[in-house]
């Protein structure tokens, strides 16, 4: 069975938190929660908690055994862009984007 958690509009952009989610793609929950508090990348916290949170959902509403858990997809989406400007020279002024991210992780028990 898949159970899913999602975090929606986190402050890492959406190519960096892919370069974490690509080290625990299809492992074990417990190795992946392992990897990703060593990870020295901001962006591990925000999807350890995610997968975390996916692993919780599985136990408590679902009755799954938490140690046959593994990964089974996980991905980055795009989430909004907080648009933000600089002075720069001669009155001019320029963008700063900041991206945010939507982290999904899918967790099943069966392979």
């Amino acid at each position: 069975m898949d159970v899913r958690a999602t975090a929606k509009t986190v402050r890492y952009t959406p190519r960096k938190v892919r370069l974490v989610l690509d080290l625990v793609r299809g492992k074990s929950v417990n190795e992946a929660l392992a990897i990703l508090k060593f990870t020295p990348n901001q962006a591990a916290t925000a999807v350890y908690k995610v997968v975390k949170s996916a692993a919780a959902n599985a136990t408590h509403n679902n009755q799954l055994n938490a140690d046959s858990l593994y990964i089974k997809e996980c991905y980055a989406n795009e989430g909004v862009t907080l648009k933000r400007f600089m002075p720069r020279a001669k009155g001019n002024a320029s963008s700063i984007f900041k991206r945010t991210s939507h982290i999904t992780v899918v967790v099943s028990d069966e392979r």
